[in-house]
């Protein structure tokens, strides 16, 4: 099981149909499961992993 490294929070936004009526829905994170190098799993967000992955923190 992967352990949740970041405290992101869905966004809420609105659907919008042809005639402009708007309902509430969720723009979720997009997490991915990463594994380290201690064969330990941890769920982070795309834009975390792309991050450490830019400063040599994780190996692709």
């Amino acid at each position: 099981m992967a352990t949740n490294l970041s405290n992101k929070k869905p966004n809420s936004a609105n659907n919008r149909s042809h005639s402009c009526r708007s309902t509430k829905r969720q723009q979720r994170v997009n997490l991915q499961v990463v594994r380290l190098e201690d064969w330990t799993r941890i769920r982070l967000s795309a834009r975390e992993k792309r991050t450490l992955m830019k400063n040599d923190q994780i190996a692709a």
